[in-house]
């Protein structure tokens, strides 16, 4: 026999299993030892064929990085000369390396790159996609790609370090499973139909999650099978941006030909996308990041559009990453829709996100009977006094189904909430003012949110319900220097092209034209627009309408006693004017109605 090939371990570890006896002739692929890290096994298989020389550990022994294992040597002559019953066939020894081969990708065999991460508390590539995608049903494409550095770097190191070119990409079914439990999902179709989603992963452990010449291959290939087969897409950013050492690629200068970008905006408003953001998401995969439809980040990611280095030599001076765009800056800014705790609460948020693309789900009737037992408490929600304000998220808790609000961008554009919830089962999208932000004004960052997620709900069918009480749009000279007259006008611009079934109640203040535009442009335009008995309508604020119209009446009265009087007798007269009941009665809405009611009347307006 020929010097031994020595196997060493490759992180500390645990002998948990020895599958060999020493002297034992193997195979290549075969499996050898296992070994155990942190829960996770870490199969030992032989890169050879031959025989066992040296077992150098025995079960339960603990190893360090590096310590030898197994020595194997080259088979005598005369174990080669087997009859034709103990020779593998063509095909066994192809599924043998074929196994092999995959292991190289998997977490298992590569335990370096997975103790990194879970040193920083974060998770593999592969264990988000476990979490996110239904048990057994991914098909992954493109799973043996390697970077493109074969010139620089052993292709035998780069099948596993490199492994899937830093992305994962496949079609999976996500939601199926809520089949299994209390509510299910109904439809009438296949539901690998209705749960199929395309799905890409960009792995941080493969060369910090750059963007290599296959990578992107890989996003279009995916993104392209996305828009024929009308899937939904699940991404997580999580990355460098581009990568500069891709050395094979000969006949590429700029890269800027890349599609990538493209090929995800181009989606927009055709097939639900979905983004995930942990750790660093920089450059493009801050712009994969941006320009999904839901952009969902944990507490522990940074997003710009240049990382450090590009900075730096942008002659912009040396910038720490973690000062690039912090999770408290984009929640603030509207870049991030929700902050989630981790990567396995993000994944969670994620499934449940696009569980509202995916239709229906069943609705009991012992759901339907709680949910009906606790509308009286909207009869209470408001306060007595009209200028103090209440919490409009109960309202919409109340109104809802159990647990099935999902507010977005929370921290961003706060005069207006917009989110989703479920009525017997049914999505929906709902807008809704917040007195306690800005007096419920709608400034520009709110105006530009609402037109931007009634765009979402429009592009994909999901019925809309406004919830108002404002004073109309927020004004001034320091509001206008922002663009206001541009950028509010978006939402009256949103409003007029929806296609789906608008519902609207007015709750109480529904002034100017900020209240036209939460209701998509005008009362008339909502399929049903009501009011609850404390609604109060006009072209403005009361106040405001006073003071204006009636400015030489309040100037006439010199005594400030007198003059006070007068502005509230005034003020009550134009609230008589403006009330639900009155406005009813000259058909500029369609009903008044009982809070207690609310609910049942958006359900028979949007679905029966």
């Amino acid at each position: 026999m020929s010097d031994p090939h020595i196997i060493t371990a490759s992180s500390i570890a645990v002998v948990s299993a020895i599958q060999v006896n020493q002297g034992q002739t193997i195979t290549q692929g075969q499996l050898l030892m296992t070994l155990h890290l942190m829960g996770t096994d870490l199969p030992i298989v032989a890169p050879k064929s031959g025989v066992i020389t040296f077992l150098r550990v025995g079960l339960d022994d603990e190893v360090e990085t590096g310590q030898p294992l197994i020595e194997i040597a080259d088979p005598a002559e005369d174990d080669l000369s087997q009859d034709s019953n103990s020779v593998m066939s063509n095909v066994e020894s192809a599924l043998i390396a074929f196994h092999a081969r995959q292991a190289l990708t998997l977490d298992e065999h590569r335990s370096q790159q997975l103790t990194k991460r879970q040193a920083l508390g974060y998770r593999s590539a592969r264990q988000n996609l476990t979490q996110l995608c239904d048990a057994n049903s991914f098909m992954e494409y493109g799973q043996f790609a390697v970077a493109a550095q074969r010139q620089r770097r052993d292709y035998q190191e780069l099948k596993s370090a490199t492994a899937a070119d830093g992305i994962i990409t496949g079609v999976g079914l996500i939601n199926s499973d809520i089949a299994q439990n209390k509510q299910q999902f109904k439809s009438p179709i296949d539901p690998s139909a209705r749960f199929k989603t395309a799905i890409v992963i960009n792995d941080y452990s493969v060369l910090a999650g750059t963007q290599g010449f296959f990578h992107h291959q890989k996003l279009d290939r995916i993104l392209a099978v996305a828009e024929q087969q009308n899937l939904p897409v699940i991404m997580y950013t999580e990355g460098g941006g581009g990568r500069p050492g891709d050395t094979d690629i000969t006949i590429v200068n700029s890269g800027l030909q890349c599609a990538s970008f493209s090929s995800w905006a181009q989606l927009s408003h055709v097939v639900p996308r979905i983004a995930v953001a942990n750790g660093y998401c920089f450059a493009g995969n801050a712009a994969l990041f941006g320009a999904a439809d839901i952009r969902i980040a944990t507490q522990r990611a940074w997003i710009g559009m240049a990382g450090p280095a590009m900075i730096e030599g942008g002659g912009l001076g040396v910038v720490n990453a973690k000062d690039i765009g912090p999770i408290e800056i984009q929640a603030s800014n509207g870049v991030v829709d929700i902050v989630a705790d981790d990567e396995a609460h993000a994944t969670e948020l994620a499934r449940r996100c696009l569980g509202y693309f995916q239709g229906e789900l069943a609705y009991s009737e012992t759901e339907h009977a709680e949910n009906s037992s606790q509308q009286a408490m909207l009869r209470a929600v408001l306060p007595d006094d009209r200028r103090f304000v209440y919490d409009m998220r109960k309202v919409i808790t109340i109104l809802a189904d159990s647990n099935s609000f999902t507010e977005l961008q929370r921290k961003f554009g706060g005069a207006i909430i917009t989110g989703f919830i479920r009525l017997e089962g049914k999505p929906v999208g709902v807008l809704a003012s917040d007195c306690k932000v800005l007096g419920g004004a709608i400034d520009v960052d709110a105006g530009e949110k609402a037109a931007e997620f009634m765009q979402m709900c429009s592009a994909f069918n999901i019925p809309l319900l406004s919830l108002c009480d404002t004073p109309g749009f927020m004004v001034g000279p320091a509001h206008e220097k922002l663009g206001a007259v541009r950028r509010l006008s978006k939402l009256f611009t949103s409003g007029a092209k929806l296609n789906v079934p608008l519902v609207a109640v007015a709750l109480r203040k529904c002034y100017g034209l900020g209240a036209q535009a939460l209701l998509g442009g005008s009362t008339m335009k909502p399929n049903y627009m009501v009011s609850w008995p404390t609604g109060e309508f006009g072209g403005m604020g009361l106040e405001g309408a006073v003071k204006l119209g009636f400015s030489k009446e309040l100037a006439a009265q010199d005594d400030m006693v007198a003059r006070q009087a007068l502005f509230e007798k005034l003020v009550a007269k134009q609230y008589a004017n403006g009330q639900a009941t009155e406005v009813a009665s000259v058909l500029e809405i369609d009903a008044v109605i009982d809070p207690a009611d609310t609910r049942q009347i958006i359900v028979q307006s949007l679905f029966r």
